[in-house]
C-alpha cells in the first residue's frame, strides 16, 4: 500500500510558557480544545498530513503567484505532506533543553499570548535563539495566539498597553499587542508573516501551519533541500521505513517525550 504523503518536515513551536503553543498542536491533530493542559517538559509531539501545492494551495490562496488567486492550473496529482510537529516547552527552566530541538527543523511558528504583552516582547529573545541554532532559510511565522479573546483588532484602553483613559472599559476585549505592531515586528525581522489563532474556536489554527507547510514544499520543489541530509529538516519518498507509510491520511497522534531524532 502506498504512503499518503509525499514528503515529511519538522516543524517547531516556541514562545513564552502559556502561551498556547500545545492547544495549537492539539487543535490541529486532535481537532478539540482542552482548557487544561500540563506545563509541558521538554518537548510533546504530534503530526498531521496536510495536502501542498496545487489544486489545494490555489483554493486556499496561499502563495498563489497569479493576480488575485484566479489560476486553476494543476500539475499532476495533489502532494501531501506529514508535519511533524514538536512542541517545546517554554519555561526558562527547561529552556536550554528547548533549544536542542530547534537544530533540523524546517519551519517554525513562534507564538505569544495577545493578552498577555509580555509573550510578545519577548518573541525577539525567542526569535535570536532559533536563528542561532536552526539551519539558515528556516521558514518562521509569528502566531498570535487566543484572538477569542479579543474582540477588537486595536488595544483596549483599559488593557495595561493603554492607560490613556482609566474611565473607559471594554472587559470583551483582553488584547494588549495589535494587529499593526505585530505586523510590523514581522518586517523589521524579516519574519515571514503574522497569522492570529484561536486554540479554543479553532479560528486560524489550520491556516498558520498550512501558511509554513506551503512555503517548505516551495522550496522543496525549488530543490532547496538535500531530503537525504537530516539537517534539511526535510524527508522525501522513501523515508521512514523504506516507503511504508503506517500512516493513515488525516492520522493523528500526539506524544510526550524528553528524546527524538529529526522528523
Amino acid at each position: 500500500m502506498a504512503q499518503p504523503w509525499d514528503y515529511i518536515a519538522k516543524i517547531v513551536s516556541l514562545g513564552d510558557s502559556g502561551a498556547g503553543k500545545s492547544s495549537l498542536t492539539v487543535r490541529l491533530c486532535e481537532g478539540r480544545f482542552s482548557p487544561h493542559h500540563d506545563v509541558t517538559i521538554g518537548v510533546e509531539f504530534g503530526s498531521r498530513i496536510v495536502p501542498v501545492g496545487p489544486p489545494a494551495s490555489l483554493t486556499l490562496g496561499i502563495n498563489d503567484p497569479t493576480p488575485n488567486g484566479q489560476s486553476t492550473k494543476q500539475n499532476g496529482p495533489q502532494k501531501h505532506m506529514k508535519l511533524s510537529l514538536w512542541d517545546t516547552a517554554g519555561q526558562e527552566t527547561y529552556k536550554s533543553i528547548t533549544r536542542s530541538y530547534f537544530r533540523g527543523a524546517s519551519g517554525a511558528l513562534l507564538v505569544f499570548d495577545i493578552t498577555r504583552r509580555q509573550t510578545f516582547l519577548s518573541a525577539t529573545s525567542w526569535l535570536n535563539d532559533l536563528r542561532h541554532i536552526a539551519e539558515e532559510g528556516i521558514i518562521i511565522i509569528l502566531v498570535g495566539n487566543k484572538s477569542d479573546l479579543a474582540t477588537a483588532s486595536t488595544v483596549s484602553p483599559s488593557s495595561p498597553a493603554d492607560k490613556s483613559d482609566p474611565s473607559r472599559t471594554d472587559e470583551a476585549n483582553k488584547r494588549q499587542v495589535t494587529v499593526e505592531e505585530a505586523e510590523a515586528w514581522c518586517r523589521q525581522h524579516e519574519v515571514l508573516r503574522y497569522v492570529e489563532t484561536s486554540a479554543k474556536s479553532g479560528e486560524g489554527v489550520e491556516r498558520a501551519f498550512l501558511e509554513v507547510a506551503e512555503r517548505i514544499y516551495q522550496n522543496i520543489e525549488a530543490g532547496k533541500y538535500d531530503l537525504n541530509d537530516r539537517r534539511s529538516g526535510v524527508k522525501g519518498p522513501g523515508a521512514g521505513g523504506g516507503g511504508k507509510g503506517t500512516v493513515k491520511l488525516n492520522d493523528n497522534h500526539k506524544s510526550k517525550g524528553m528524546m527524538g531524532g529529526c522528523c
